[in-house]
């Protein structure tokens, strides 16, 4: 069996390269390393399952429409997107040449080559939720960003290819995720933010009054989750959510992480519309359909976030 991974240089597609490799796939990544870091994926270069890492850009069509002639995937683990909120406001047309265009691409190559596409999509398409609602995948819609509104066009036009072209489609939507490898500037998720803030002695930074919510969802359950619907024939043509089912204030993140009110600030909003106040994942669809559920809490994922961080200053 083989397997593309787009993003496979990223964050989440370190992971799931991994989660693929140690189930005996054959994995060939590409990624033009915009957001990722061919870094990620050193530990792995010496594994033979490993066939390439291809060094370009999904929204070069004939690329694509090689690498699909030259291995045959039988599935598609579709994460390269542009990802950056702020940056889509201030740039539209990047998130809509990536996320759909780049998208078409890789449908078109998989309705040619009969493959299954699975399709990262974001709970950033939701729209706001009841204070004591969590959010399944009937909830409302409303992408307050392009990256938002791209990422949810994207899915809509694999949808399309699954409804009229009959190809294998899975649509993912995970909440936020965070683990080793992330990123910890702005382009990063809170709580690689936080924690390297910690490891600094620097003030932790809250946009906003710190009130919004997050479901966190730690990044090797995420790569779990990406797999298992891989395998699962009940996912295909369906919209999954996951997350762990609780969520957390960043103000009670962040003094969860410092266990310092000194050390915590609170300042101006950048994007205060594209905000989403609260995020709940209902996940109860993954585990009716695959059998997933998030394994672990939330003191468990920031421990070993910081533990590899500190381990990554080491190496300095």
């Amino acid at each position: 069996m083989s397997v593309l991974i787009t993003g496979g240089a990223g964050f989440i597609g370190r992971w799931v390269v991994k989660k693929f490799l140690s189930n005996n796939y054959d994995v060939v990544v590409i990624d033009n390393l915009s957001n990722g870091n061919s870094e990620n994926l050193s530990e792995f270069r010496n594994i033979y399952r490993l066939k390439e890492i291809v060094i370009e850009d999904i929204r070069k069509k004939e690329i694509i429409e090689n690498l699909f002639s030259k291995y045959n995937f039988s599935i598609c683990i579709h994460l390269a997107a542009q990802i950056n909120v702020q940056e889509s406001l201030d740039f539209p047309e990047k998130a809509f040449e990536n996320n759909v265009i780049g998208t078409y691409n890789i449908l078109e190559a998989a309705r040619k080559y009969n493959t299954k596409v699975i399709l990262m999509g974001t709970c950033m398409v939701y729209d706001l939720a009841d204070s004591n609602k969590s959010i399944d995948e009937m909830h409302p819609v409303k992408p307050a960003s392009p990256y938002a509104g791209s990422k949810l066009a994207a899915e809509e036009l694999a949808l399309s290819y699954y409804y009229g072209l009959k190809v294998p489609i899975v649509i993912l939507r995970p909440f936020n995720t965070y683990g080793p490898f992330q990123k910890t500037n702005m382009e990063g998720g809170v709580v690689s933010i936080f924690v390297n803030l910690k490891l600094k002695n620097e003030k932790l930074k809250i946009f906003g009054d710190g009130t919004q919510t997050r479901d966190l969802l730690y990044v090797e359950d995420c790569a779990d989750f990406v797999f298992k619907a891989s395998e699962s024939d009940k996912c295909v043509g369906e919209i999954i959510n996951a997350g762990t089912g609780e969520d957390i204030s960043i103000n009670d993140l962040a003094f969860l992480i410092v266990e310092n009110k000194d050390q915590i600030e609170h300042v101006k909003h950048h994007h205060p519309q594209s905000e989403i106040m609260k995020l709940t994942c209902n996940s109860t669809k993954a585990k009716i359909l695959m059998d997933w559920t998030a394994k672990t809490s939330l003191k468990e994922g920031i421990l070993k976030l910081e533990n590899w961080l500190i381990k990554q200053e080491g190496k300095k």
